[in-house]
């Protein structure tokens, strides 16, 4: 059955601006980092292991989406010797990226939150805030689906429709508008490219986005369900 997640942008994007600490203009904490990355996905295996399956991830509301909803709680591992020190390159050191869980009773991936287009989100974001406290309503481009929008920039001051830079392509990617006037990011043309890339088949009403988690250290922030329709990504909907 197709369906849509829904999801409000999280309070911290507020607090991005401004926040990219000296640290981050640091060329190391700006990239992402493979041994960075295994030592921490180590240090959480070993911390389930040690802690009768508990996991350390911040407490997030049950609504939270579900690729920022296990976000990686580095003290308690620092405080038991799990982990010797917070990769460089986290939020948490001045980096751009929030170290997340995907899967933390199965598989335990862990992943990068690009914070860097966390930030080009926000500021669209900040702009249709503005806009809707004038309007009342929020700032409907041309119909997607029944439920689902582009963003009418000119109606917000921007000279061209907002994009997002791809962790995983380094495209630019639409940002989208749902009926609240929650913002997304629309990860269609990153989902054609790993479609093209594998030989496995999909089927309509199957959530696909695991197929840029898979092969890659970042997960979708900030995106909503697709699926494949005609051998192309489209977005899940609830019919």
């Amino acid at each position: 059955m197709k369906y849509t997640y829904l999801l409000a942008i999280p309070c911290f994007l507020l607090l991005l601006s401004g926040c990219m600490y000296p640290q981050s203009e640091q060329s190391e904490n700006q990239v992402p980092n493979e041994e960075q990355l295994a030592v921490v996905q180590q240090a959480v295996e070993t911390y389930r292991e040690g802690e009768d399956g508990l996991v350390p991830i911040q407490t997030k509301d049950s609504e939270t989406h579900i690729y920022e909803k296990y976000l990686i709680d580095f003290r308690p591992m620092l405080e038991k010797g799990y982990l010797s020190e917070i990769p460089g390159n986290a939020f948490e050191e001045g980096g751009v990226y929030q170290y997340t869980i995907v899967d933390p009773e199965g598989d335990l991936k862990v992943r990068l939150i690009d914070l860097q287009a966390t930030e080009q989100l926000r500021s669209v974001n900040v702009r249709l805030d503005t806009y809707r406290q004038e309007h009342t309503y929020p700032a409907f481009g041309q119909k997607i689906t029944d439920q689902i929008y582009t963003v009418d920039y000119e109606k917000l001051g921007l000279q061209e429709a907002p994009t997002v830079k791809s962790p995983f392509t380094q495209a630019d990617l639409p940002i989208v508008m749902d009926l609240d006037g929650n913002l997304y990011i629309d990860y269609a043309y990153d989902l054609n490219q790993a479609l093209e890339e594998t030989d496995d088949d999909y089927e309509e009403g199957e959530d696909i986005r695991h197929l840029l988690v898979d092969d890659s250290p970042f997960v979708p922030a900030y995106s909503m369900p697709y699926t494949v329709e005609d051998g192309q990504a489209v977005f899940m909907e609830e019919e």
